[in-house]
């Protein structure tokens, strides 16, 4: 793509980065009260079934990953115009979701400079090896590597140490302001949580609340590894690197059925997101249908998206 191609793409896009606030204030009325009241519900059918209460559970980790756009967009200063409302609404929708919003913020945005070049990963990404350092790895990193991108592992694990660990701890060189935020949102979940087994009971609140994170958390890192690893993908080192082409070229339009659209507030648009993180969500539908160019991105579907599961070099 020649530098006159990439200039007008970037311009063609730059029109649908404005937020509007009545657009954002209703995508949060219809996420974050429905999930409360679903997750309301869950706890009543314990009297019910308890696989009434799971199935419950399960639509309200939907209404989880929404929010969790939400407080995506807000990392990326897209939600709102204003600054203040982003870092509060983005602390808010981050105790819920369990993501530190200053933490996240800082590597999301690294990983959105750096993806697809080969000389600048490790932060905000999912390990990928070259097929070269794979052949000249030790035994040990060749087994830590199939063991890390071991589907059970990823899926099945990969929400646990995301709640629990990754997201819990501040990097050794973050700031004060980054690390206070994570003892906020941290002591917060705390509060909340305890308060919510002394009112519930430990049970009834594991198992509503333990469906609820795993079944987000499962669909968050799906997401996160069916947009940037599938075949062709655009990997190139730093020499070569170019950052519309990793965008268009090393993100997947996950073309997914209007109801998942809606749950995962169009972030199957990623190739629109990486060209321009200021699009909000509920705009990068028409941010990829008014660019031609857009189209032609990598398109996957629920059954092409599952071979991604096989691309590991």
């Amino acid at each position: 793509m020649s530098r006159e191609k990439t200039l007008e793409l970037r311009k063609n896009v730059k029109p649908f980065e404005n937020s509007e606030l009545r657009k954002s204030i209703f995508q949060l009325i219809n996420t974050i009260p429905p999930f409360f009241t679903l997750w309301f519900l869950a706890y009543l059918s314990l009297d019910v079934s308890v696989w009434l209460t799971v199935g419950l559970s399960v639509i309200a980790a939907g209404f989880v990953v929404r929010i969790f756009i939400i407080f995506h967009d807000c990392t990326h200063g897209s939600f709102f115009k204003n600054k203040k409302a982003n870092n509060i609404t983005g602390t808010i929708t981050g105790i819920i979701s369990l993501f530190a919003y200053e933490k996240w913020k800082r590597e999301h945005n690294i990983h959105h400079a750096t993806s697809g070049n080969l000389d600048k990963r490790g932060v905000g990404d999912i390990w990928i090896m070259t097929v070269e350092e794979y052949v000249e790895a030790s035994l040990m990193k060749r087994l830590s590597y199939r063991l890390y991108r071991n589907p059970i592992v990823m899926f099945g694990l990969g929400p646990a140490l995301l709640f629990l660990v990754s997201n819990r701890f501040n990097r050794k060189d973050a700031r004060p302001k980054e690390r206070n935020n994570t003892y906020l949102i941290n002591i917060s979940v705390i509060v909340i949580y305890s308060l919510m087994i002394w009112l519930i009971g430990w049970q009834a609140f594991a198992i509503i609340q333990g469906t609820i994170l795993f079944i987000a958390g499962t669909l968050g890192i799906w997401l996160f590894y069916v947009q940037h690893q599938f075949e062709d993908s655009y990997f190139e080192v730093e020499a070569e690197w170019d950052y519309v082409k990793a965008a268009v070229d090393g993100s997947s339009y996950y073309k997914l059925p209007k109801v998942l659209q809606w749950v995962t507030g169009n972030i199957g648009f990623h190739h629109v997101h990486h060209l321009s993180p200021r699009v909000p969500n509920y705009n990068l539908e028409k941010a990829h249908e008014s660019t031609p160019p857009l189209q032609q991105a990598t398109t996957i579907n629920l059954r092409t998206s599952l071979q991604s599961i096989r691309f590991r070099l």
